[in-house]
């Protein structure tokens, strides 16, 4: 029995779900149709045809991950907290960023949350060049981390594995070392462990170093996550 009610917010939520688990070929407005049980008119009534609907999805995308804020006492704190929530957030939406990406809008996206890091780094007391610097390498961190993670994850099974590569010989005589080497990442922990580093150093008293650009673009294949 179809249904008698259905909100906006409501078919872009279920086709969102659609393209976050089996991304955006498999969005058809029947099949939306079929998951919200109503019927395909009520669809396109909501959100107006298919190319409507994916303009819908990529705006909801920008306002999204636009919303993360930051948390913490301090600047490097909150600055931390920043990037492991966009961290998840992208992870989360893989296919729906990619969209994004194709219809040009990945700066508008990021702008809210560079703005929030341009905003703690000023708090900590960098200008200029070398607080565009600190932003953009946060924001490196933050996309060259999910590529590595998104590489392991769809890279074959490897022969041998690590747990056969890592011995007390080849960790050069630490046994501790092999047997951490030889256990999956937790990419959750190395994560927050290796962008809290480089924030502290970023963050740390002291003249930049001579010679580097603070206005590289960040923008591009890299957000293909």
């Amino acid at each position: 029995m179809a249904r008698t009610a259905l909100t906006r917010e409501e078919v872009l939520e279920a086709a969102a779900a659609l393209v976050r688990q089996h991304g955006p070929g498999a969005l058809t407005m029947r099949k939306l149709a079929a998951e919200l049980g109503t019927a395909v008119t009520s669809i396109y009534w909501h959100v107006g045809n298919r190319e409507s609907l994916l303009d819908a999805l990529v705006e909801r995308t920008v306002s999204e991950i636009g919303a993360i804020g930051p948390a913490g006492a301090t600047p490097a704190e909150r600055i931390v907290s920043l990037a492991r929530r966009l961290r998840r957030e992208l992870r989360a939406r893989p296919h729906l960023v990619a969209m994004v990406h194709e219809r040009g809008l990945t700066e508008r996206m990021f702008l809210p949350v560079q703005r929030a890091l341009v905003h703690e780094v000023h708090a900590a007391g960098l200008r200029g060049t070398r607080a565009a610097r600190t932003v953009r390498a946060v924001q490196f961190q933050i996309v060259g981390f999910l590529l590595v993670e998104r590489a392991r994850e769809r890279a074959p099974a490897q022969s041998p594995g690590e747990e056969d590569l890592w011995t007390a010989r080849t960790a050069e005589h630490d046994p501790a070392l092999a047997r951490a080497l030889a256990r999956p990442p937790d990419p959750e922990r190395l994560f927050s462990l290796s962008v809290r580093a480089l924030v502290e150093a970023l963050l740390a008293p002291g003249e930049p170093s001579s010679g580097e650009a603070g206005d590289g673009s960040v923008s591009g294949g890299p957000y293909s996550l």
